[in-house]
C-alpha cells in the first residue's frame, strides 16, 4: 500500500493500517528516540508517545510533507518532552518562596549558629574544617549546628509549615 492509501486508511481509523504503519516505522522511530533520549526506557516511552500522537492527530495531517517527516517530527517532540527537566512555573514559584523563607530563617539565627550552618550546609565543609576555620572546638561546632538546625526548623515550621519542603532543599537553594 502506498503512502496516500495508508494515510487515507489511518484517517478512517483503520487499526490494521495503524499496525502496518508501526511495523514500517517502529525501528526507525525507536532508534531516533534512543539517540535523543540516551536510554532505552525513555526512548520506548517517547516512541510510544509519538505513535499515539500520530493516531490522535492524523486528521490534522495535511500531507504538506511526507508521512515519515511528520512521524519523525512527532518523535522528536516526544523526546524533547521526555528529557525536558526545566522547572514548571509552579515549581519555580515554590523554589523562590522556599529560598526566600530559608534566607529569612538564616538571617533570623544568631550569628554563631548561622555561621556554622552556612559553612556546613552551603559550603559543604566538614565539622573539622569548620572548627579550624572558625577557631572553635569540634564539640562546639557540632552543638551549634544541631542547635542552629533546630532553630531554623522552628522558624520554618512557624512560617507556613514549609519545613518538609525547605529542609531537604537547604543546600540546593542556597548554592544558587
Amino acid at each position: 500500500m502506498n503512502e496516500r492509501e495508508l494515510i487515507a486508511r489511518l484517517q478512517k481509523r483503520d487499526e490494521a493500517a495503524f499496525e502496518e504503519l508501526i511495523r514500517q516505522y517502529e525501528k526507525k522511530v525507536y532508534t531516533l528516540c534512543f539517540r535523543m533520549c540516551g536510554n532505552s526506557e525513555d526512548a520506548e516511552e517517547a516512541a510510544q508517545d509519538a505513535f499515539l500522537a500520530l493516531w490522535r492527530g492524523i486528521d490534522r495531517f495535511r500531507q504538506e510533507s511526507s508521512l515519515s517527516t511528520w512521524i519523525y517530527r512527532l518523535a522528536t517532540n516526544a523526546c524533547i518532552d521526555a528529557v525536558d527537566t526545566s522547572p514548571q512555573p509552579q515549581e519555580t514559584v515554590e523554589h523562590r518562596e522556599t529560598q526566600k523563607l530559608l534566607q529569612e530563617g538564616l538571617s533570623a539565627l544568631p550569628e554563631e549558629y548561622r555561621k556554622v550552618l552556612i559553612l556546613r550546609e552551603i559550603e559543604g565543609l566538614s565539622y573539622t574544617e569548620i572548627a579550624e576555620s572558625a577557631s572553635i572546638e569540634l564539640g562546639t561546632v557540632k552543638s551549634r549546628i544541631s542547635r542552629g538546625r533546630s532553630l531554623l526548623r522552628n522558624f520554618l515550621s512557624g512560617n507556613g509549615n514549609f519545613f518538609e519542603i525547605a529542609s531537604s532543599k537547604v543546600t540546593e537553594c542556597n548554592r544558587e
